[in-house]
């Protein structure tokens, strides 16, 4: 009978897509601490609209900015241990990320509002992300319950 508190045997759809969405948010933010990869390094600072330092050239980043990835990432890996804390984590994530793109557009890039910082090119990239960790939550989701019904009787 399948479980959805598997934490042992072969990873459902659901937790290798939280485990892999967690790992990319890991490594996102370990690479928000390189320069080179992320240009006007010297201009990095803790939080604040004034870091003009840029992931990949495009992406505003902050030391603050960095360990929130750091801390998203760090969650998806441990939460792609059982099914239910995948799912929680794609689902909770992607409304996080909605309202993090609502909270980008409302803000004024150059106030002190905007202290993750985020500029345009992050508010987009936070549609995309919200959209498609909902998507992974609800259509992966689909998969491990109707295998689960189809193995128990």
């Amino acid at each position: 009978m399948a479980t959805t508190n598997r934490t042992t045997g072969p990873k459902t759809n659901l937790q290798k897509a939280a485990q892999a969405v967690g790992a990319v948010f890991l490594l996102v933010g370990i690479l928000g601490f390189i320069p080179g990869i992320t240009s006007n390094y010297d201009t990095l600072s803790f939080a604040g609209h004034d870091s003009e330092a840029l992931l990949l050239g495009i992406f505003q980043v902050s030391v603050l900015h960095n360990i929130v990835h750091l801390l998203f990432g760090i969650a998806g890996i441990l939460m792609s241990r059982t099914n239910g804390q995948a799912r929680k984590y794609l689902l909770y994530g992607g409304v996080i990320y909605l309202v993090l793109w609502i909270y980008g557009l409302l803000v004024g890039h150059d106030t002190p509002a905007n202290f993750v910082p985020v500029n345009n090119a992050d508010n987009w990239l936070h549609l995309v992300l919200g959209i498609a960790m909902i998507a992974l939550a609800i259509l992966l989701s689909r998969d491990t319950n109707h295998a689960r019904g189809a193995t128990t009787h």
